[in-house]
């Protein structure tokens, strides 16, 4: 007869096998086996930094095992049952802690912030709250693909105060997402007690301000983890649905062992102690005499034996080693490119927002799996019109209109391209991306050199001053983005190299973040060629051939640049970089070797534009070529103002002239 009464957790083993009963205790087991030894090995200094998930295993393995092994799991710091019951090889796994090459990261990732796409593992975002935005765009590719599939987050409950938490609940319950988002309440953010980040009684109240579905479950009792996972997974993949879980539990240890527990109270330590989740399960198993004291004396000895055997294999690994060759080689993902030719005798003349708008269409009909995203681009059209009538070619599932959530947008486009969709991401603004700047940044341009996986995602930004549009609808951002390694940024500036560097963007695997003029929207045209054709990244053009001076720009800088060429009537060269990351140097050197002058014009505010980082490349490596000291022009250091005469005075276009004639004259 079951003893269960007598024990702080109330297991009911009513649907469970016993097959299955006795897998969870191997499953619960060997991680908090692992930890033991780590926690050895962290005094003895042999192991750096460690997160301890003692008393919250039964979270991560009945999760775990509950879920199809091809659904993808995001996890966090705590969740080493994820990795130990997707059955990961151990000695990779102390490996990856240890910073070395045979590990998941190359030594590039710390402790748990890796991903494993072969074992189903996203691994977790220092920042937390974004991770749940990519778990909501795997969800997306899951429903868009008819699958029966679900895909699971983890966020503790500190992780629910950020931003991205709202952004993900509310656009997955607006889309009706099958994902799971779990939330580990552990009682403390690091030493923040949970009353002092939120006032609600329970977290799981939040879902209903999102028209979502939540549970509160017993963290600590496996049993009941792993039946509510299998019980929504059923229901969820019949009924796409999300579904927020709050799973109490307590940490036993400290935010990291660093930090310690001294800031708990020693009641509330020694209550969590009676309801240690391992220690309960394996005397609920006793008493329902399904395993013997034996038995568990011969599976612990198996499994530290294990573990002995797999950290002799990771501690014989040598220390890794690289080149700078090869870390830059990793930052993008490998992308054998094949230009395609335009057919100049189909070209007719199209303004600039047209060749956009057509670029968009071929590329729809060309990748089948593009998905486009933004603020009321379907039966609107978005706010400049270019993909009006997509909706109804394409369809809503591809075409999608999109809640006023910037960062989740963007890392539910992230998470399409872990299932091999692509996507584009319309911001309204190019100033609007700041509220999305951390997916773009630490992201999307990070995961590749992170562990392997791409962000096959284009940015849309349309961009710049002219228009009388003040602060928050005219800045030239593009230097924030040139300035992260991993992304690839694009400035066309005509209709021709709109549409081909914005095809060539959707066939490129790594994430393009493409900048796009609006004052040039409707007031600029040029031949382009009808058919599909790329232009490629990374490759500048000259736009004029000359001798006396080069002037390189990109954007409206290439207009400014061409008037004052014809006002003067100089023989300039003018380089248009059209790739602001990675910049064509080898162009570059050939024209100022030539011209032996060189002057850099751009939009943006002088301090901290790309053309400081020119001008430097070109002192270090071109100076003996110089006649005269590189000079630069750009609008003035301040935020851009409303008033249209207050702008003209910002921007360069009218300095320009002066300061090119100073340069021909120098």
């Amino acid at each position: 007869m079951s003893n269960t009464k007598t024990l702080p957790i109330k297991f009911n083993r009513s649907g469970f096998s016993e097959e299955i009963l006795i897998k969870l205790y191997k499953d619960i087991l060997l991680p908090r086996l692992i930890e033991e030894k780590m926690l050895k090995l962290l005094r003895q200094g042999k192991v750096s930094k460690w997160f301890s998930g003692i008393g919250q295993e039964a979270i991560a393995v009945g999760v775990t095992a509950a879920m199809d092994a091809d659904e993808l799991i995001f996890t966090l710091h705590r969740n080493l049952g994820v990795f130990t019951t997707r059955q990961m090889p151990l000695d990779r796994l102390f490996a990856q802690w240890q910073g070395k090459s045979t590990g998941f990261s190359k030594g590039r990732e710390r402790s748990f912030h890796f991903g494993a796409p072969e074992y189903g593992i996203v691994g977790m975002i220092s920042h937390l709250g974004p991770q749940l935005s990519l778990a909501a765009g795997v969800a997306l590719a899951h429903k868009l693909n008819r699958e029966q599939k679900i895909s699971l987050a983890f966020t503790g409950e500190g992780g629910t105060s950020q931003g991205e938490f709202h952004e993900a609940l509310n656009t997955a319950a607006v889309w009706k997402l099958p994902v799971i988002f779990l939330i580990e309440n552990n009682g403390y953010g690091l030493s923040t007690p949970t009353s002092e980040q939120y006032v609600c009684e329970n977290l799981a109240d939040r879902a209903i301000g999102y028209g979502m579905k939540s549970v509160i479950i017993d963290g600590n009792n496996i049993l009941e983890v792993y039946k509510t996972i299998s019980e929504l997974s059923v229901l969820m993949k019949n009924d796409p649905q999300p579904v927020l879980i709050e799973c109490k539990t307590f940490r036993m240890r400290g935010h990291e062992e660093a930090s310690g527990t001294k800031y708990v109270p020693q009641d509330l330590m020694d209550h969590w102690a009676l309801k240690d989740p391992v220690s309960n399960y394996e005397q609920f198993l006793l008493d329902e005499e399904l395993i013997s004291e034996e038995e568990i004396l011969s599976i612990r000895k198996e499994y530290k034996d294990l573990i002995e055997e797999k950290l002799a294999i990771a501690d014989a690994e040598p220390v890794v080693s690289s080149t700078p060759e090869q870390e830059i080689a990793d930052v993008y993902a490998p992308f054998d490119f094949h230009e395609t030719k335009s057919d100049q005798t189909s070209a007719r003349e199209l303004r600039l927002i047209d060749s956009i708008s057509e670029g968009l269409k071929l590329a729809m009909v060309k990748h089948q799996n593009l998905v486009l995203m933004g603020q009321d681009i379907a039966e609107y059209g978005g706010a400049f019109k270019i993909t009006e009538g997509f909706v109804q070619e394409f369809g809503k599932d591809r075409v999608r209109n999109t809640t006023l959530c910037e960062s989740a947008i963007i890392g539910i486009a992230l998470g399409l391209s872990l299932k091999k969709y692509k996507a584009m991401v319309e911001m309204q603004f190019a100033d609007f991306v700041t509220v999305g700047f951390n997916q773009i940044v630490n992201n999307l341009a990070k995961l590749h050199y992170r562990w392997g996986a791409n962000a096959d995602v284009v940015i849309r930004m349309p961009t710049g001053a002219g228009v009388g549009a003040g602060p928050f609808h005219s800045q030239s951002n593009e230097a924030w983005f040139a300035h992260t390694p991993g992304l690839k940024v694009v400035y066309p500036s005509n209709p021709a190299d709109a549409k081909g560097l914005l095809l060539a963007a959707f066939e490129d695997p790594n994430p393009v973040i493409y900048f796009e003029h609006k004052a040039l929207y409707r007031s600029l045209s040029g031949m382009v060629p009808e058919a599909y054709y790329t232009t490629p990244i990374g490759k500048a053009s000259v736009v004029k051939h000359g001798r006396d001076a080069t002037i390189i720009s990109y954007g409206m800088g290439i207009q400014w640049a061409l008037h004052t060429a014809n006002e003067l009537d100089c023989d300039v060269e003018i380089v248009d970089l059209r790739t602001l990351l990675p910049i064509d140097y080898e162009t570059i050197s050939a024209s100022v070797k030539k011209t032996n002058r060189v002057i850099i014009l751009h939009e943006d505010t002088l301090f901290g534009g790309i053309g400081g980082e020119i001008s430097a490349w070109i002192n270090e490596n071109l100076f003996e070529y110089l006649d005269a000291p590189v000079m630069r022009c750009a609008s003035l250091d301040t935020p851009i103002p409303f008033a249209i005469e207050l702008e003209k005075m910002f921007l360069p276009a009218d300095r320009f002239k002066s300061q090119l004639q100073k340069l021909l004259d120098y």
